[in-house]
């Protein structure tokens, strides 16, 4: 199975940056999300999960582009599934997980990084929605819609919120968000082999 890892916009992309702190730091949403997938992809490669991703540019690539690009691999391997890496902003705190509207595979697959996150992250709020039954969010989220396989989109902490813009700056906080994503792919390969081995997964 392939692990599709998709870093959320681009060194070009209006706003998606924390404001300046009062030591002159500031934190860049495209670069946090490609140095997070590099690192996930790094540890996926280290043990032997099949992984690739989805935009190795750094300049900003159109929705359409991705989706197009993430159904062409589906479309040619079927076993694979999406995780979208993004840093939220708002003025919030907390780590959150989304998947697409309704009972589908990409849900099971949220539980297993809710599970993650609250090992790695356990000094963070988690913030839920288990209106349906689960603590992954719903959103219509054109990657969540478009995409023809499982699909999961994570925002990891405020990049607005100090504290939480701190942690995800630092080298520390960046290897726990890597790890918190490999943590959960890991448990749901091993927890779901057989069912993987056995049919093609369908998000819909």
């Amino acid at each position: 199975m392939d692990i599709l890892i998709d870093n959320g916009h681009g060194n070009d992309t209006p706003g998606k940056r924390s404001p300046i702190w009062s030591d002159g730091t500031q934190l860049f949403e495209f670069e946090f999300n490609r140095d997070v997938a590099k690192r996930l992809f790094k540890l996926l490669q280290i043990n032997g999960i099949d992984c690739k991703m989805i935009v190795p540019e750094e300049i900003d690539i159109s929705l359409p582009e991705r989706v197009r690009r993430i159904n062409k691999i589906y479309e040619q391997e079927k076993k694979c599934f999406l995780v979208s890496i993004h840093a939220n902003a708002g003025g919030g705190s907390g780590w959150e997980i989304f998947t697409s509207p309704g009972e589908t595979e990409s849900d099971v697959i949220a539980d297993f990084f809710v599970k993650s996150a609250i090992k790695n992250l356990s000094k963070f709020k988690l913030r839920s929605d288990f209106s349906d039954g689960d603590a992954d969010k719903e959103a219509r989220f054109y990657m969540l819609r478009k995409t023809k396989c499982p699909a999961v989109l994570t925002e990891n902490l405020f990049m607005d919120t100090e504290r939480d813009c701190r942690f995800i700056m630092s080298n520390y906080g960046r290897n726990v968000i890597a790890k918190l994503h490999f943590d959960a792919i890991n448990s749901y390969l091993k927890n779901n082999y057989d069912k993987i081995i056995q049919r093609k997964i369908r998000c819909r």
